[in-house]
């Protein structure tokens, strides 16, 4: 079993079920990301850039707005996002280059 969830198919971040170290590679979505921060269990995590403005979508709806741009798609790293109610952190991840 992965250590992360992604709950719907349109979700652009996944769900940490533990806790997850730093150069800890996991899948999600088709997607492999090597994480490059300590990611505490129930956090979110980003499976690709997020720009400012965009919806940090999760269950398949938007839970919030990111309220910084996050590097390009290769690079999945931290961003806050402001809750429509309360804020939430995004953990970095760093997506893995294609062998």
């Amino acid at each position: 079993m992965e250590p992360v969830i992604v709950i719907s198919d349109r979700d652009n971040v996944a769900t940490a079920l533990e806790p997850l170290g730093v150069g800890e590679a996991v899948h999600a979505s088709g997607a492999e990301l090597v994480i490059v921060e300590p990611i505490p269990r129930g956090h979110k995590v980003a499976l690709r850039a997020i720009r400012c403005g965009e919806p940090i979508v999760k269950y398949g709806s938007a839970i919030g707005t990111a309220t910084w741009t996050s590097p390009p798609v290769r690079t999945c790293t931290c961003t806050t996002s402001r809750a429509r109610e309360g804020a939430a952190t995004l953990g970095r991840a760093r997506a893995k280059r294609p062998a």
